[in-house]
């Protein structure tokens, strides 16, 4: 019985380490694989690094160390031109391409209704 309180324990606490995969940022999978499908499609021109912005908006787990993410990319082009997507992958611990990405480009942003 104390074996099986060991271990019951012992899982609690390494779920409760476990943390959800950070893809978020220039150089991940999502922002990388999104700038180039949106490329392939004529949308964007020349990105400014700079001044993208990548955020992590949900994470969920699906099966064992494997999550879904949703990522907002905001792309600066250098003219200024604003390109807004919303990216969605597969990620696990160890990498953050462990699907293709789907991606929706925000076309028009409505305001708040307050």
């Amino acid at each position: 019985m104390r074996l099986f309180v060991a271990i019951l324990l012992t899982s609690f606490a390494a779920m409760a380490l476990a943390e959800d995969p950070d893809c978020s940022g220039i150089d991940r999978w999502p922002t990388r694989s999104a700038l180039v499908r949106i490329a392939n499609a004529g949308i964007v021109d020349k990105v400014d690094f700079a001044k993208t912005k990548t955020a992590r908006l949900a994470s969920e787990r699906i099966g064992q160390d494997l999550y879904r993410q949703v990522h907002r990319v905001i792309y600066t082009e250098r003219s200024g031109k604003i390109i807004e997507a919303i990216v969605v992958n597969d990620v696990s611990s160890e990498e953050c391409s462990m699907s293709s990405v789907e991606v929706f480009v925000v076309s028009k942003r409505l305001g708040s209704t307050e």
